[in-house]
């Protein structure tokens, strides 16, 4: 059978994703050309959702709800979109955006949209030996736990940066595709199940002997108490 269940009624392809994981896709960030030169001030100024200081930024920031994200308009033409969750909410949030700076007047256009990063999210379910995924990867393994809690893996192809945390938790940044997001994250789960943290459980009793408790690494759980 080529499917298992993930988050309840929904099929994974195990074909596809062999790990049974699929990351959500949390991010997209794409440019697009509107192709004419643009007053920033007078679009601030015209349009309810923008904001315009020069002094901080060269770009107004304006924003919509549906699809939510944010663009990022320069005076050149060019145009950042982000927030959106899948490609094709970026692209019809930067025609929505398109459409409000024609409205204004400009003869805008909408040119060489591209989609340049693509953010992904997962969870292995289980805790990671970071210092030894570090020491046995340390060609594409950055991990300065005083700096950022984090472990910083550079994969080569796909070209993917993945953020690795002791939780279990992976943040994977750095796609054009999202094929390319699930491709990484295939790669690296059979490297992160062999770094799998075993947790090592022990009973502790008390001194008098009233509460029987069970130690989990640094936590302790009271399991039942008992009378003598």
């Amino acid at each position: 059978m080529a499917e298992a269940a993930l988050e309840g009624s929904q099929p994974v392809d195990l074909s596809k994703h062999p790990s049974g994981i699929i990351p959500t896709l949390q991010n997209i960030v794409s440019t697009v050309n509107l192709d004419c030169k643009l007053d920033l001030k007078a679009i601030a100024l015209q349009a309810r959702n923008a904001e315009y200081n020069p002094k901080r930024f060269a770009a107004v920031i304006m924003r919509i709800r549906e699809p939510k994200t944010t663009a990022l308009i320069f005076a050149s033409g060019k145009m950042v979109c982000t927030g959106a969750k899948s490609e094709q909410q970026s692209k019809l949030a930067a025609r929505k955006y398109a459409r409000i700076i024609q409205k204004l007047g400009f003869p805008a256009k909408f040119k060489d949209f591209k989609i340049q990063n693509i953010v992904g999210s997962c969870d292995v379910k289980f805790p990671i030996r970071l210092e030894g995924l570090a020491y046995s990867h340390g060609a594409f393994s950055s991990y300065e736990p005083e700096l950022f809690p984090g472990l910083i893996y550079r994969m080569k192809q796909p070209k993917i940066v993945l953020l690795i945390f002791v939780s279990g938790k992976i943040v994977l940044t750095g796609a054009k595709v999202r094929e390319e997001t699930y491709t990484a994250f295939e790669n690296i789960y059979p490297v992160l199940t062999e770094f799998r943290k075993v947790q090592q459980c022990k009973a502790l009793r008390e001194a008098k002997g009233t509460v029987i408790l069970w130690k989990c690494s640094t936590r302790v759980y009271v399991v039942y108490e008992y009378d003598e």
